[in-house]
Order: C-alpha cells, then structure tokens, then sequence
C-alpha cells in the first residue's frame, strides 16, 4: 500500500466517522436534555411525588404559537403557587378559529434550565398530536409536580419561581382525520 493510498483510507475513515458522529449528535443530545434537565426539558413519570414539602414554588405557564399557526393558544391561569412534590393540574385552551381541520404539535420547555430536571410531567397534551375541527375549542391538561430534590440542587435550589412554556407547531394532519372530516363533511351536507 503507497502513502497516497493509506492517506486517503485515513481521511475516508475520518469522513465516515464525522458524519455517524452527525448523525448521533441529534438524539445523543435529546437524551442528555432528558436525563439532566439541561435546555429545559422536564422528567416524565406515571404517578407523583411520594414526598411532599412544606416548601412553595410559584409555576408560571406561558404559550406562543409558531408564525402562520392559525390557533388562538393561551393557559387558563398564567401562574399557581404549589407546594414542592405537590402534584399540580394547568389547563392550556386552544381554538381552531378557521373553516379547515389543522393538526398541532406542542414544544416546552422550562426556566430556569437549572429546573428543568425536576418539574415533572405525569400527563401532558404535549405528549400527542392535537387535532382540532373547524371553530372547535378544547382544554388540555397538564398534570405535573416539582420533584423534592430540587431543594438539595446545589443551583436548582434557588429557583423560587419556574416557567412552562409551551409553542404551537401546524402539523401535516394524519390522513385518518382527512378523511373522517370528509366523510363527516358530505354527511353534513346530504
């Protein structure tokens, strides 16, 4: 083998390498995000907390929607004071106000990143693909509670008050819920 040839083998290693490592970079960080809590994602759990402090923490909740996202998206309540390891209840209100069925994926997050780690979801809208009908208003819950370990969090613990965040994305709308609304449509009209 000429050194020609064993530097081209190298540098093709190394392409091959730089663009696995792209390709894992993706989920190796939403991984990361989940597992410390770091940019603001929350845990996950089936039920809550079996502790619960004295101590209070103020959630506030806040909604946005992606530019060109016909919904109206807003909290019911933009801020509760809970104890930490109580288990909380917040409703987010959506409304389709076009004359189209438009399907919507919710993004969060939650400040300060610090805190991410220990606000904790049990059940979430987000979790799912949101359908709404035509003029349909809906209320979707968020049940959640603020994990007691953020009180032994050497930076986590100074957070007095953390803030939900929630965006709105228009999503293509599942064929199943075309055809539904058509079939629904023609019904209506014969």
């Amino acid at each position: 083998m000429t050194r020609n040839t064993r530097t081209l083998a190298a540098l093709a290693g190394v392409v091959v390498v730089m663009v696995g490592a792209s390709f894992a970079a993706v989920p190796f960080y939403n991984w990361f995000c989940r597992v410390t809590g770091y940019g603001g994602e929350t845990g996950v759990a089936s039920q809550g907390s079996d502790r619960v402090l004295e101590d209070t923490i103020k959630v506030r909740f806040d909604a946005s929607r992606e530019r060109g996202m016909p919904w109206e998206f807003k909290p019911e309540a933009t801020e509760v004071e809970l104890k930490i390891g109580e288990t909380g209840l917040a409703f987010y209100e959506a409304y389709n106000p076009t004359d189209r069925v438009v399907a919507g994926t919710a993004s969060y997050n939650v400040t300060p990143y610090s805190a991410g780690a220990y606000f904790i979801k049990i059940d979430c809208f987000c979790f799912e693909l949101q359908v709404l009908q035509p003029g349909e208003r809906v209320r979707m819950p968020v049940t959640y509670y603020v994990d007691p370990g953020i009180v032994d969090d050497r930076e986590a613990k100074y957070a007095h008050t953390i803030t939900l965040s929630y965006t709105f994305y228009e999503t293509e709308l599942p064929e199943a819920d075309v055809s539904a609304y058509e079939t629904n449509q023609e019904t209506q009209v014969n």
